[in-house]
């Protein structure tokens, strides 16, 4: 059944909502939706006290990995964290509390697919996959065609997002996290047609993020995926700054889901 995922987006050290597409190298063409008084910690508490599960905490470039340690340490075992992961550190953010890893862009080199590095992720975690969650972001090319981007949704990869991607893929993680980055921060709508597609390409869990603006949008991502995809919401939340969702919502829409 399709649930809300909360997140904890990091940069610069500190929590803030990003239009996606504006976050390159030199932050010179920035757009930020919201800058939050309170550090990561104070969310990761806030996710644990509404047994909010599967959150991600995303590292957008230097100067996050101390408030990502802190946002883990604030609750154990619960919490996901991508960003600069690689085969070096994958354990490492195991070893301090992450629940899984989220790996991108070191899995493309110079933006080309490398299956030995996925095995190298997948070893330093001693071969067990359910710690491994792939993040497959990814920017529309055509009218109905995705491509992975990595470097803060930047450069695109080359790999399509689809049926015989996803089904490489699918043995060596637990679950893909997948940021639609054009629609990331504007609010202007999910990808429903990228939706649509994940549900019926993905057999393991799956969780869309990217212009969630309503309530309304978990009970459209759950009839188009017939509930097989999650969907996270930030800009839109008010506990970000945003009017369109309130976060005591998402969350009595989820206890109300998982008691049904």
């Amino acid at each position: 059944m399709t649930r809300f995922r909360p997140c904890i987006d990091l940069h610069a050290g500190q929590v803030k909502q990003i239009v996606g597409g504006t976050l390159d190298s030199t932050s010179s063409t920035l757009q930020t939706n919201y800058v939050s008084q309170h550090p990561a910690a104070y969310y990761a508490r806030l996710y644990s006290d509404n047994a909010l599960e599967g959150a991600h905490v995303i590292m957008l470039g230097p100067g996050n990995d101390e408030p990502a340690k802190q946002a883990l340490q604030a609750w154990p075992g619960h919490l996901q964290v991508g960003g600069g992961i690689n085969d070096k550190n994958a354990k490492e953010w195991l070893d301090a509390g992450a629940s899984k890893v989220i790996i991108t862009s070191y899995l493309f080199p110079e933006g080309r697919f490398s299956q030995p590095r996925l095995d190298a992720v997948l070893q330093a975690l001693g071969g067990d996959k359910s710690k491994l969650v792939i993040d497959l972001s990814c920017r529309r090319r055509g009218t109905d065609s995705w491509y992975v981007a990595m470097n803060k949704w930047q450069t695109i990869t080359d790999m399509e997002v689809n049926q015989a991607s996803i089904k490489a893929l699918e043995p060596y993680c637990s679950e893909f996290l997948i940021h639609a980055a054009d629609n990331e921060g504007l609010q202007r709508g999910i990808d429903e047609k990228l939706v649509e597609q994940l549900a019926q390409w993905c057999s393991i869990p799956v969780t869309y993020a990217g212009g969630g603006r309503h309530l309304e949008d978990l009970e459209l991502v759950k009839r188009l995926s017939g509930g097989k995809v999650d969907l996270t919401i930030g800009s839109a939340l008010d506990c970000f700054g945003g009017s369109g969702v309130r976060f005591g919502e998402c969350v009595e829409w989820n206890n109300t889901r998982q008691s049904s």
